[in-house]
């Protein structure tokens, strides 16, 4: 009898030892200008009731505010098996503090607890200063730059064509003697002009032969970047002249491209190779990129810290129809004969720290994203983690409007607006355990019905207070994924459901969302869910449940208890694409997706820390856009027009 109480006392003892959470490293991720990442391993926790309560306030008060708690991630399974990739999400806690304001430090405060006890250190306090956007060093020297046809005066010192300004460079075979470097700080002053590299001239003025790209592998410093920013006398125009590469900086550090245009290129501006180097603290800004088959690209896991905002992208697809891709060539026959890439995407990172904000993008396969990868590099500094995507305006993209694709931890996707994607909008192809926020984001007509493109298996995804005209039908399955404050409306796409929910596993949840059920359909409401202490990854049709109504699915999951079904009158002015015209492509100026102020959707939802504290009402508006708010400004803050044509 001894001997088997001694037993169960050991059994317990070592039950309790898997249970308790010991404290292991804590990361701070690279700061943005609007939000703070963060990352805590640890051990143990086997029964993942383990939390981290968070708080924070500015240097300085007294006063601290509640954020959200940290996300408990762990053993999630990301694979694909087509490409080999095949992870498992390490256990630890991540998240963000969101909604910050640019360059002021704050302290942080972060607390675990576990009913089954914390060994380690289990409360951590932190101070991180947030990012201010990027600006020209103001004590460097001013070089001017002039195209090679100027006739008229010049400001001295003086240069013809950029390589000139930036290298000292030559002609011909001297045009890799670099004797006259520019130096950290030195503003390279772009006057009005054409500046388009003759690549098969054996002296090109441009000092660009052979391959018309000009290589920038200079260093600048964080304070003292090297600033390339037109003169403000006429607009500045390089011009690729059909070439695959306009400007290779990959090498390069610290600098700023400024009010610049760039057209007729594959490739405008390439910062990075994966596995061989990438830029570091690049900035775009205020740019206008047109004909181009990509913008800003980036392959390198050590690219980091990018600011790419404020710029106009046209890519060269069709701007009159919609048609999508398939097949292997990744083109379509249809209605309007086969459709290739030619215009890939406008921006595309990897690595830590990017800000991508308040840009306009249209006719691309896709607008954005962050690259697909594969297994992150065991190396934080190397992994795609604290990136915000925001108050972007997509327009018509033949794949998504953005992808978080290989992301890793704390990408904050919010205050997007896209209006017309033929495969899906907003992409977690995969996100290796997270958490990826949407939050506020627009989306008007995805035929696919593919509003979320959860696949390949992601894991942490937490969904947000977006307003979402058209249903959501992946059924791959995906890990610890939250749903709050949604509207999802469907546009009564025959024989479809309104709302897919693909849960692996037990860790996920659904509440306070809106739904607009399509006519005629009974499986409107589709939801899979292990049972306890299983896992779901490879579906079978039994596994599966679907539902005709918000209070069958209620009553059946316990999901969904302060859901509602909402109807388009929810909306001031607002009618759902058609079904039956497959390419059509509207247009945002003719869109209003403010809601009515005593309309069915306001003030229902619930109240997220740092997401939408700022309500009006006695509650939260589901949705995107809070009664009583102003809109946000998509695209960028210098555009007083619409760019993407009738």
């Amino acid at each position: 009898m001894y001997s088997k109480v001694l037993l169960l006392s050991l059994l317990a003892a070592a039950a309790s030892a898997q249970n308790a959470a010991r404290a292991g490293k804590f990361l701070v991720e690279h700061p943005t200008l609007l939000n703070l990442g963060f990352e805590w391993s640890i051990e143990g926790d086997a029964n993942r009731n383990a939390t981290v309560a968070v708080e924070f306030r500015p240097v300085g008060e007294t006063s601290w505010r509640e954020a959200l708690p940290l996300v408990r991630i762990g053993g999630e399974k990301v694979y694909r098996r087509a490409e080999n990739l095949d992870y498992t999400v390490p256990d630890g806690f991540a998240g963000s503090i969101l909604n910050l304001q640019p360059g002021v430090e704050y302290e942080c405060r972060f607390r675990m607890s576990d009913p089954d006890g914390v060994t380690g250190e289990a409360e951590r306090t932190v101070r991180v200063r947030t990012r201010t956007e990027p600006q020209p060093y103001r004590g460097g020297r001013t070089l001017h730059v002039y195209p090679p046809d100027y006739q008229g005066q010049r400001v001295e010192p003086s240069f013809t064509g950029v390589l000139q300004a930036y290298y000292g460079a030559g002609l011909g075979d001297w045009n890799v003697v670099w004797e006259r470097r520019a130096q950290p700080g030195d503003t390279l002053l772009v006057h009005a002009g054409l500046y388009k590299p003759e690549r098969t001239n054996y002296v090109d003025p441009m000092m660009a032969p052979f391959d018309g790209t000009m290589w920038l592998t200079l260093k600048g410093a964080p304070d003292k970047p090297i600033t390339i920013k037109a003169a403000g006398d006429g607009e500045v125009i390089f011009d690729g002249a059909g070439n695959h590469t306009l400007f290779n900086v990959m090498a390069s550090a610290h600098h700023i491209f400024d009010g610049l245009t760039f057209r007729n290129t594959d490739v405008a501006i390439f910062a990075g190779q994966k596995g061989a180097m990438g830029a570091v603290g690049l900035t775009v800004k205020n740019c206008r990129f047109e004909g181009i088959g990509f913008g800003v690209w980036t392959e390198y896991a050590g690219s980091r810290d990018f600011y790419i905002a404020d710029n106009l992208f046209l890519g060269r697809d069709d701007r009159f129809r919609m048609i999508g891709w398939g097949g292997g060539r990744w083109a379509s026959p249809g209605a309007y004969g086969s459709h290739l890439v030619v215009s890939y995407y406008a921006i595309k990172v990897y690595g830590p720290g990017h800000v991508i904000a308040h840009n306009a993008i249209a006719y691309f396969h896709d607008a954005l994203g962050i690259s697909t990868y594969g297994t992150p590099e065991p190396d934080p500094e190397l992994q795609p983690s604290s990136i915000d995507i925001y108050n972007n305006d997509f327009h018509l993209s033949n794949d998504d409007f953005l992808e978080t694709d290989g992301g890793v931890h704390n990408i904050r996707v919010f205050n997007n607006r896209g209006v017309n994607a033929a495969q899906g909008g907003y992409s977690s192809q995969p996100v290796f355990g997270g958490p990826v926020y949407f939050y506020r984001n627009i989306l008007y007509n995805v035929p696919t019905g593919v509003a979320f493109k959860f696949s390949a298996k992601p894991a942490g995804l937490f969904v947000y207070h977006n307003t979402l005209i058209g249903e959501q039908t992946v059924r791959d399955p995906y890990s610890n994924a939250h749903f709050r404050n949604n509207l999802f409306l469907g546009r009564d796409t025959p024989g479809r459901g309104v709302m897919t929910w693909a849960n692996a596993t037990a860790t996920y949840s659904t509440d306070y969302n809106g739904y607009r059920p399509n006519r005629g359909v009974s499986a409107q409401f589709n939801w899979l869910a292990p049972k306890p202490g299983l896992t779901i990854y490879e579906p079978k049709p039994e596994d599966w449940a679907s539902y005709p109504t918000l209070a069958a699915f209620r009553e059946a999951t316990g999901q969904e208890k302060h859901g509602l079904e909402v109807d388009f009158d929810i909306f001031e002015q607002l009618a759902p694409p058609d079904p039956s015209k497959r390419h059509a492509v509207y247009h945002s100026m003719d869109l209003n997706f403010r809601l009515k102020p005593r309309g069915k959707a306001v003030d229902a939802g619930v109240r997220i820390p740092t997401v939408n504290d700022d309500f009006t009402g006695r509650a939260p508006d589901l949705g995107a856009l809070e009664v009583g708010r102003p809109d946000p400004k998509w695209g960028p803050r210098w555009l007083t027009w619409s760019p993407f044509y009738r």
